[in-house]
């Protein structure tokens, strides 16, 4: 799929993200991780939050995690996604400790459940961008 054929809003990447979205397009989830106090953070920056050291690692994320909160979406706020009313976005709580905000898939709206399992899955929507979504975890 070309950039052309893909109607909804692509997200903007920058050199701090690349690393990110080039390991998306592998299909692995990664954070980055402070070389010197090691805590993890995401989105992705050029310094740490809490020490300020600018010195990282991109590392990989299990993929698992649960539903911290969602919503389910009634307003097209881009024509590309009108089909999809109602559609879930949610915050995902990874087993590292981190949060992500992602599009919930595979699931009918009405069995979504706070702390529920779930896991990652890679939607390649161009040649250049795939996007992390989240699914119920299989067992």
């Amino acid at each position: 799929m070309t950039v052309t054929d893909y109607n909804k809003p692509l997200p903007p990447i920058s050199p701090d993200s690349q690393p990110y979205w080039d390991a998306a397009k592998e299909h692995r989830l990664t954070a980055q991780r402070c070389d010197d106090c090691e805590k993890l953070r995401f989105p992705p920056v050029n310094s740490c939050w809490y020490c300020l050291s600018p010195n990282t690692t991109w590392i990989e994320l299990s993929g698992r995690g649960t539903v911290w909160s969602y919503i389910i979406m009634h307003q097209p706020y881009y024509q590309g996604f009108i089909g999809e009313l109602p559609y879930p976005i949610c915050v995902v709580e990874t087993e590292e400790g981190l949060r992500f905000i992602s599009n919930l898939v595979n699931i009918d709206n009405a069995e979504i459940e706070i702390g529920m399992p779930i896991e990652v899955v890679f939607d390649d929507v161009t040649d250049e961008v795939t996007l992390p979504k989240f699914q119920p975890a299989s067992t």
